[in-house]
């Protein structure tokens, strides 16, 4: 790795222990940390005064899938919801049909466009959630691509089990049996094979319940894994409050969140992660309580929810615009959501700020003020990335 020193750049640490912004700052890289930084003249590689941020992070995706959902965006138009393309045998079960029908190969091919699409945006840490196979060999098929990714591409990724997504028709109305059958089995299978950054689920009435999930996450404090969850997103079932008191790592989507959850949430450190495309998409009219975590000191994070169905979404610039535009989030809680909150989600401690010690990885914007980043629509100025304090 090559020792570089960034100098007469505008640095946004990011960090709450830190000045909101630097003017005229540097940072010195070596071996793929920052070493040391400060503000003042310096020899080295001249930023020409361009801002620079810690590389982004998206903490919710389910990148790797088989197939698109252009059909039911068209259903959607014509004024059918979520849960009724859901209850009809769509969704994500259309999804998980053209995943059990690729192979690793063959999913790779297909997440790779949409990786392009997020680090040419200035993003490093990518969190990748199994959850359209269903059935052990497929959902562990699923976490292989997810793994491969980081071998072909600069970036980091994080994976998550969400084998309990949704309920495969040969287990209809044998919802325990599949828990028992292929979530958790699969989860000790998967964990074995090194493929578990973190455990997730599903827990909506379309899909499982808290008591469910809860036993799920028994399994995950076993193993030594943490655990987040899809919660309140449709309707308010319980699942906040349940990761919450797991001590989870986040909560995510929650729509229908209360100002009690909130105040768990924030007790317990885990992290609302706020995923406006699936919102947009599905044209929902309950907004995040985000005056409520505001209140109760939780941190948010946002993330695209890069999926086929609900948010076929592939800008974190846009989804730090829309949660401004949607959910009236400020800018420097959009641009902490997208770093150090994000990283908060998933659990990481070496990235998502700039500060000595910390992973050198960066994004160099040809911006005045990072309020662009998330005032701006369509519009992409990154200058340069740095992953592991390497150019690309």
């Amino acid at each position: 790795m090559t020792d570089v020193t960034l100098t007469n750049a505008t640095l946004i640490p990011c960090d709450p222990a830190q000045p909101r912004r630097i003017e005229g700052g540097w940072l010195r890289l070596s071996q793929g940390r920052i070493v040391a930084m400060g503000e003042g003249p310096m020899v080295g590689e001249d930023m020409g005064g361009r801002v620079i941020t810690p590389a982004l992070i998206d903490c919710h995706t389910h990148l790797v899938h088989g197939g698109n959902r252009a059909r039911e965006f068209e259903m959607r138009l014509e004024g059918a919801s979520y849960e009724d393309i859901a209850r009809a045998g769509g969704g994500i079960l259309s999804t998980v049909t053209a995943t059990r029908g690729a192979d690793e190969a063959a999913l790779v091919r297909s997440a790779l466009p949409r990786l392009d699409a997020l680090l040419r945006e200035g993003v490093a840490v990518i969190e990748v959630k199994s959850g359209y196979g269903l059935t052990i060999a497929d959902e562990i098929k699923m976490l292989r691509a997810a793994r491969a990714l980081a071998g072909l591409r600069p970036v980091r990724i994080v994976a998550s089990w969400l084998a309990a997504h949704a309920l495969p028709p040969e287990y209809a109305g044998r919802a325990d049996a599949y828990i028992d059958d292929v979530v958790i089995a699969g989860l000790r299978a998967a964990h074995a094979e090194g493929l578990v950054d973190a455990v997730d689920g599903f827990c909506e009435g379309i899909a499982f319940s808290p008591a469910q999930m809860a036993r799920v996450f028994d399994v995950a404090a076993e193993l030594g894994l943490p655990v987040k969850l899809h919660a309140e997103q449709l309707s308010h079932l319980g699942g906040a409050a349940l990761v919450a008191a797991r001590g989870g790592l986040s909560a995510d989507h929650v729509e229908y969140a209360s100002a009690a959850d909130a105040a768990a949430m924030a007790a317990a450190g885990t992290v609302a992660v706020i995923l406006p495309g699936a919102f947009y998409t599905l044209r929902e009219t309950q907004a995040p309580p985000v005056e409520a975590f505001r209140a109760a000191g939780c941190a948010m994070a946002l993330a695209t929810d890069c999926n086929p169905g609900s948010a076929p979404l592939t800008s974190l610039l846009l989804a730090m615009n829309m949660g401004a535009t949607l959910f009236r989030m400020t800018p420097d809680e959009c641009l902490a959501g997208v770093t150090t909150h994000a990283a908060r989600a998933l659990g990481l401690t070496d990235t998502g700020r700039l500060a000595t010690g910390l992973r050198a990885d960066l994004a160099v914007w040809d911006i005045e003020d990072p309020a662009e980043l998330t005032y701006r629509i369509g519009f992409n100025p990154l200058h340069c990335r740095y992953f592991e304090g390497r150019k690309c």
